[in-house]
């Protein structure tokens, strides 16, 4: 029992050496993306357009509105990343690939907003898609595994001690006398 004990204990102590870092990072991006909808300098907050009902505009006229926005640099389709229509809000946003995001009324094609957007730079720091997208099998699931294995180990230190004391309570009680709590 010792030897487990002393090997847990290890185990516990370089592991958590081990995943520091990463678990820094998952954590404190982790936050950052909880106050996305919160925080413009995460992600830009969104715009209601007039309409709230089927939009009216087309993808070729949310193209040519969004072609217009010179910090956005898009010039041909493969330049964005991605169209989020939100029929209920009245707006698309249109997200360039240098981040970029332009919302757009989808009944008048006016554009509501533009502004520069970290969350997807905070997502692929947190899922450590930023290096590489294999990174999450490398660093991200060893991270995951170890913190696993870190809480089982810390959970048996924790309960150790307790069930030590509950066998020693009911060893001492079957012999038919109690412990002095305060002898130790």
């Amino acid at each position: 029992m010792v030897k487990f004990n002393i090997l847990n204990r290890k185990i516990h102590y370089w592991g958590s050496i081990i995943i520091a870092i990463p678990l820094l990072l998952v954590i404190s991006s982790g936050i950052l993306l909880l106050l996305k909808k919160d925080a413009q300098w995460i992600q830009p907050l969104t715009v209601k357009g007039v309409s709230k009902e089927i939009p009216t505009i087309g993808f070729p006229v949310i193209f040519n509105t969004a072609k217009e926005i010179k910090v956005a640099n898009i010039s041909s389709w493969s330049d964005i990343k991605r169209i989020d229509i939100q029929p209920g809000k009245g707006m698309a946003k249109v997200i360039s690939k240098n981040n970029y995001e332009i919302q757009i009324d989808t009944e008048t094609a006016k554009v509501l907003q533009v502004a520069y957007r970290r969350s997807d730079i905070i997502e692929s720091l947190h899922d450590g898609t930023w290096i590489h997208e294999n990174v999450k099998y490398l660093i991200s699931l060893p991270t995951g595994v170890i913190l696993f294995v870190l809480l089982a180990s810390g959970l048996f230190l924790f309960a150790q001690p307790l069930l030590v004391k509950i066998r020693r309570k009911k060893k001492n009680k079957n012999a038919g006398y109690t412990t002095n709590p305060l002898s130790r």
